[in-house]
């Protein structure tokens, strides 16, 4: 595909964030399909041919085609958005590889921890020989809402996102596509410092467990400023330490999440606490109304899980990270040790450092 020819999207995912997406890439002008394994979703969008945006951006997307048919999604699409819980990406790419072609890019919106090296990992179980490009992103580019069906509301679009291909190598050739629509999306370092600057990791369990309480009373708050207070803040700073630990012992430097508010969304503080009640992007965005929600459900087994289970192979300490994940299991009454991406699922059990970082960049 030439640099000035435009892609042709494929958003699969009718939730918060794949509704935003699809939505502004039919506004910015851009061919777009949506897709989503059930049709409740999306029978607004089939029945007015399109999204309706407000907020940071304002209009109508149209939608070429909205529908639960996979074959027809993928069919004459350049870009795969992947826009589902992390826990979902095995599905999808099971449903995804009998109808892939050569040279589709496939990105995971985010990918969380470990995400595109499972993604290939299905694809080679699936026995899929073509060439797509696997890539994820370091975080979602929206902070988004449904507000009514077909309507969604975009709170902020993220300063800065790093992207990363699998291999690392490749990561230009995605960029060069993606950038038309999406100049935000940066080059990432790889998918192992994509993984680890999951941010997500950082406030997204944490932060519904300790606020559980609070979520199963039937009053609204804002998650991130009411549900943030100073001694909430600094389990999650704990949490983030041990996240950046794992990632340095690995040979990244991750950001701190303090550090990724002011990439992000240009917030600013003495420590977390301040950072996070200095983002205006988080203002209006109400907590969980339930403690069965993804931020536990995706988030300990796609980010916590994979972040433990690498501290314990590398010799790191993560005591913090596993008690989130204890009290996660215990309200959830499962174990997402079992259902969570560990290194053997992630297929790097026993590797060295230095044979992980050699392929993930593609030297192997």
């Amino acid at each position: 595909m030439s640099e000035i020819q435009k892609p042709r999207f494929c958003v699969l995912g009718a939730g918060h964030g794949g509704m935003a997406m699809a939505g502004h890439l039919g506004l910015m002008g851009y061919e777009v399909k949506l897709y989503n394994r059930t049709e409740d979703k999306i029978k607004s969008v089939q029945y007015r041919g399109g999204i309706d945006l407000e907020g940071e951006v304002k209009g109508f997307g149209p939608i070429r085609l909205a529908t639960s048919n996979i074959e027809e999604a993928l069919k004459k699409t350049d870009v795969l958005m992947v826009v589902v819980p992390a826990n979902a990406h095995r599905s999808v790419a099971e449903t995804c590889a009998p109808f892939l072609k050569g040279g589709q890019i496939i990105i995971l919106n985010p990918g969380r921890t470990g995400g595109a090296l499972e993604f290939r990992s299905i694809l080679k179980e699936k026995d899929v020989k073509i060439d797509v490009l696997i890539s994820e992103t370091q975080t979602f580019i929206y902070a988004a809402r449904l507000t009514n069906p077909g309507q969604v509301h975009i709170f902020r679009i993220k300063n800065s996102v790093p992207l990363a291909a699998l291999p690392a190598h490749r990561t230009p050739e995605v960029l060069q596509v993606i950038k038309q629509a999406y100049p935000q999306f940066v080059p990432g370092d790889n998918v192992l410092k994509t993984s680890l600057d999951n941010i997500g990791a950082v406030f997204h369990p944490a932060l519904a467990i300790l606020n559980a309480g609070w979520i199963e009373d039937p009053e609204d708050f804002e998650f991130y400023f009411q549900g943030a207070g100073i001694s909430t803040c600094l389990v999650l700073e704990a949490l983030d330490k041990e996240r950046v630990a794992v990632a340095a012992a690995l040979g990244i430097r991750a950001n701190t999440a303090r550090e990724w508010l002011y990439l992000a969304y240009d917030a600013v503080g003495k420590n977390l606490y301040e950072a996070m009640h200095a983002n205006e992007g988080y203002k209006g965005i109400k907590a969980p109304d339930t403690i069965n929600h993804r931020y536990i459900s995706e988030d300990v087994p796609m980010s916590l899980v994979p972040i433990a289970s690498l501290g314990d192979m590398l010799g790191v300490p993560t005591p913090t990270t596993k008690a989130i994940i204890h009290l996660a299991n215990i309200m959830h009454n499962c174990d997402y040790y079992q259902t969570g991406r560990t290194v053997e699922k992630l297929g790097l059990a026993g590797m060295s450092v230095k044979d992980i970082r050699f392929m993930i960049v593609g030297a192997t």
